[in-house]
């Protein structure tokens, strides 16, 4: 890319894609813009109106184990209707270039750890996520499809679970990090004695603040070409549950107990990504883990006054 190419954002109203969208227009990328996507949105009209040169597909509804729980045919279409639409449209209107954002979802439940791209679509998928995870791996497939067809470079990037200001602090749709925000900031205030979460603690995940997730996606689209996907890790923020309640409960200020709900899952015991290639490459994630969370903290509290003065 250049700094005055034409770029698009597909899915800048989602935490990642907001992110890439952030640090083009840090990184003086005067055409880059972004747009909300849904299955229903007018995509193949967007192209043939703005002709980008470049492409990063962000778009696509996602949620924690709740959400994948409750909407697993909500966020399976989705995704699916979202990636071919977009894929699609980069393919006819001769997109230079085209990054698809998938997700650690993608790989077995029981793979080797850390997961490498080898591992991909060699063994059953995490229950809890499965039909999103399959919507997921179906874009990784088809960027892969399109490549071998059309000669088209279109590349998939795999991130650890990524988190940071803009994330969804919902009750019922948010991914760990912003669950645990907001249960133990309604903790402190309501001066509870403990906090009950769910699973053992025990599951291990990897996470990378959004800001330095969007900075890896613009290297990659400059410096990766190939059909293989590639990780997005960050070593230095790989955690237990248990590990991260007590760094959220020490961020957000909550002197209370924090207990294990068993009855519930855990899923995938332990997420870890192999980002070797990416680091090989001279990339890698410099937001220190208790600043990134305090920083995301910083943005709920924001986002909570906002509420209230609305009420």
């Amino acid at each position: 890319m250049i700094h005055s190419s034409k770029i698009y954002v597909a899915g800048a109203d989602t935490l990642i894609g907001a992110a890439i969208l952030g640090s083009l227009q840090d990184q003086g990328y005067s055409k880059a813009i972004g747009s909300a996507l849904s299955a229903d949105s007018a995509v193949e009209a967007f192209f043939s109106k703005n002709q980008p040169e470049y492409v990063f597909l962000a778009a696509g509804k996602s949620g924690g184990i709740g959400a994948n729980q409750r909407y697993p045919a909500d966020l399976m279409m989705d995704n699916l209707m979202v990636l071919c639409d977009v894929i699609r449209a980069s393919q006819r209107h001769s997109v230079k270039k085209l990054l698809y954002v998938a997700s650690s979802c993608c790989y077995p439940r029981e793979c080797p750890q850390p997961m490498r791209v080898e591992s991909l679509m060699t063994g059953p998928l995490e229950q809890t996520n499965q039909s999103y995870a399959l919507a997921k791996l179906a874009g990784l497939e088809l960027c892969r499809a399109c490549r071998a067809q059309f000669g088209v470079d279109f590349i998939t990037a795999i991130p650890a679970n990524a988190f940071g200001p803009g994330d969804d602090f919902s009750s019922d749709d948010s991914h760990v990090i912003a669950a645990l925000i907001r249960k133990l900031h309604e903790a402190r205030v309501a001066k509870a004695s403990y906090v009950e979460l769910w699973g053992t603690g025990m599951a291990e995940r990897e996470f990378i603040f959004a800001p330095d997730l969007g900075q890896a996606c613009l290297f990659l689209m400059n410096k990766y070409s190939s059909a293989i996907p590639i990780n997005i890790g960050a070593e230095s923020q790989r955690v237990t549950i248990a590990e991260l309640a007590l760094l959220i409960r020490d961020v957000v200020g909550y002197p209370g107990e924090i207990r294990f709900d068993r009855i519930h899952s855990d899923g995938m015991l332990r997420k870890i990504l192999d980002s070797k290639a990416l680091s090989n490459l001279g990339w890698s994630p410099t937001t220190n883990f208790r600043a990134a969370l305090a920083a995301t903290y910083d943005y709920f509290l924001k986002e909570q006054g906002k509420e209230i003065s609305h009420v």
